[in-house]
């Protein structure tokens, strides 16, 4: 899923052409095409389950693999002379298994380039970054004590914010919650930078390459925002956002606030939003507000909710 997103943010975001993407990704043209209208991750089934002829092999395989990693890159072998190699050693199946393999075994052992780290700006253009964090908040609903979660969001560039409550911090309240920020900025950001939440992030891995959670790509693949998750313990990567929520702690949630229901509250905090960005921007002359007019025009424009 995470290729298909990144195909379509370069050609509906970027305007990067079919055939450069094709080249730079080793996919084919008509591939690349599929992608472009595919908003859901597809689902492939086999239809018959090959015979694991690979099994007794993979022992040597993998020990030709570990012996060979240490040699320069022009001594080691290819798939296909692996393959080669294990038919002389009375291999009887497929070379696309021995491919796969290969393939796997290459990229759990980070034998392939150490791909492109995704850089996190500290100066921002309009409309290119957002930040998103939770915070825990006690409020006072129908007459009692509620604790709930606070979903935060913040233009980098503007500095406009969005926080909308939950009662808990699920995958469902995180997809409301980008719904609902991106209808109230109106549109999407180029970006949008976390955390590593597990309802993000399946699985951290070097630097900050990551193994995104699919039902999450499947909601930065519809509103064609690029996901970035922060180097764990790297706070400053964010900074806007862990500023925001002590901000909003003190100016909406200190003293207690007090309100029927749930929904009373997040209208409260919406126009309380709308009525904070009449403050000074802290880099420009100008108000919040007036920052946000100029970023908002070059926000994605939303056509349907995900």
């Amino acid at each position: 899923m995470d290729i298909i997103a990144e195909i379509r943010r370069r050609h509906f975001v970027s305007k990067e052409n079919i055939s450069s993407i094709a080249r730079s990704l080793g996919l084919s043209r008509p591939t690349v095409r599929k992608h472009l209208k595919t908003e859901v991750e597809p689902e492939y089934r086999r239809q018959t389950q090959c015979a694991p002829k690979l099994g007794e092999f993979k022992a040597l395989l993998t020990n030709w693999l570990e012996t060979e990693a240490f040699l320069p890159k022009k001594q080691r072998r290819t798939a296909m002379r692996l393959y080669e190699g294990l038919i002389a050693e009375g291999y009887a199946g497929a070379y696309d298994s021995v491919r796969r393999f290969v393939k796997q075994w290459k990229a759990e052992n980070k034998d392939t380039p150490t791909p492109k780290h995704a850089f996190v700006p500290l100066v921002f253009k309009p409309g290119e970054v957002c930040q998103f964090d939770w915070s825990q908040e006690v409020v006072e609903l129908g007459g009692l004590e509620q604790i709930v979660k606070v979903a935060h969001f913040r233009l980098c560039y503007s500095r406009k914010m969005f926080v909308v409550a939950y009662i808990r911090e699920a995958q469902e309240m995180l997809m409301d919650a980008h719904n609902q920020a991106f209808v109230f900025f109106g549109g999407a950001p180029l970006q949008m930078v976390y955390d590593n939440p597990r309802t993000i992030v399946d699985t951290v891995l070097t630097g900050k390459e990551r193994k995104f959670n699919r039902r999450f790509m499947a909601l930065a693949n519809h509103y064609l925002f690029e996901p970035v998750a922060c180097t764990p313990a790297a706070g400053w990567e964010k900074g806007q956002i862990e500023n925001q929520v002590g901000n909003v702690r003190e100016w909406l949630f200190t003293p207690r606030v007090r309100f029927e229901t749930l929904d009373d509250l997040n209208r409260w905090l919406a126009q309380r939003c709308h009525e904070l960005s009449n403050r000074k921007h802290p880099d420009f002359a100008q108000t919040i507000a007036e920052c946000f007019q100029q970023e908002q025009s070059l926000l994605r424009q939303i056509t349907t909710p995900f």
